[in-house]
């Protein structure tokens, strides 16, 4: 069995979309490792089938070719057999080549495609089960998240600060892409607090800033806990009963450790590949505009200016899904 390489160095989502392939490379391979981002890299370090990441950080010190070579000579070191490239990027096909590595399996359709040995066509509904396609035998697509005691002591230390020691619904506001932002998340926030406590998750400048005016009795039950380590965030979404999230990567965290989601589609829509999957999920978007969808994975503005995709989807709608996710959970925890 030969050693293999998954080189994934997309967005935080699209790493964890990739732990299903991981898991079926460790079941085929002697020793499988991941090339991934900075962002990632905590995230897939103790993933049960990953021996090591490698962090290429693209944009940083390992941006252009000298930094490409440099990690190149890196994986040549480790005499990789295989390597695998669901990303599809041009960039990740040259790293797997300039690594001597001998087999490069990818998809048909990728960027990257002229430089692979294997090309294999895409399958599969979700996003998960067309990565996990890459290699053969692969049979669940389930994502995983490996948390630790670490992980979940450092979340529970979190909370305990904030003094929340109740069922709790997790708020998570960003997206990298600017289209895919939910806008009214400050006042679905101002009104679930009044019944649960609120807590937002989230990269350091997705704060609550002014989210809830500061004279309403339930703002002490908001709780801003964006900035925490990625996988101390995780496993704050672990302990949620149910996690409101755009389509971006707390989506996919939520999926991987469990906790229900409420998801909000604006310019992409989930047949797309990039849905929740879960028996007590719920997907929400505004279904009869015809600009709708408008890219696979949303822009930085709306083509047409009136961003209606989510304008439209109004707090009433979201608090509903929401009420109806935490009595499906309770009738589950019962």
């Amino acid at each position: 069995m030969s050693r293999a390489v998954v080189i994934q160095t997309a967005w935080l989502g699209d790493a964890v979309l990739t732990t299903p392939l991981l898991r079926a490379a460790g079941d085929r391979h002697a020793r499988v490792d991941v090339v991934t981002t900075p962002a990632a890299a905590p995230l897939l370090e103790t993933h049960p089938a990953v021996h090591r990441v490698h962090v290429f950080d693209k944009h940083g010190r390992d941006r252009g070719i000298r930094g490409l070579l440099r990690t190149a000579a890196a994986l040549r070191r480790c005499s990789y057999g295989t390597a695998y490239l669901p990303q599809g990027s041009l960039r990740s096909a040259l790293l797997a080549l300039l690594a001597g590595i001998p087999e490069r399996v990818g998809f048909a359709h990728a960027a990257g495609r002229r430089l692979y040995t294997k090309r294999i066509g895409p399958s599969g509904a979700h996003e998960a089960g067309r990565l996990l396609a890459l290699v053969e035998g692969g049979i669940s697509s389930e994502l995983e998240l490996t948390l630790n005691n670490a992980d979940r002591d450092a979340a529970g230390a979190a909370l305990d600060s904030a003094g929340i020691a109740e069922p709790f619904v997790v708020l998570a506001t960003g997206s990298a892409r600017a289209t895919k932002r939910w806008p009214y998340y400050r006042e679905l926030a101002g009104r679930l607090a009044v019944h649960c406590p609120v807590v937002l998750v989230g990269g350091p400048a997705e704060g609550w800033g002014d989210a809830v005016p500061s004279e309403r009795p339930s703002v002490r039950r908001c709780i801003d806990l964006t900035g925490l380590p990625v996988r101390t965030s995780a496993a704050v979404v672990a302990l949620a009963r149910v996690a409101v999230t755009n389509d971006s990567a707390p989506l996919h965290i939520a999926q991987a450790v469990g906790t229900p989601v409420v998801a909000l589609f604006g310019p992409t829509v989930p047949e797309s590949g990039f849905g929740p999957r879960g028996e007590h999920d719920e997907v929400l978007g505004v279904a009869e505009l015809s600009c709708r969808p408008c890219s696979t994975h949303g822009g930085p503005r709306c083509p047409l200016r009136h961003h209606r995709c989510l304008r439209d989807l109004d707090v009433a709608t979201v608090y509903a899904a929401v009420q109806r996710a935490l009595a499906r959970r309770e009738a589950v925890c019962a």
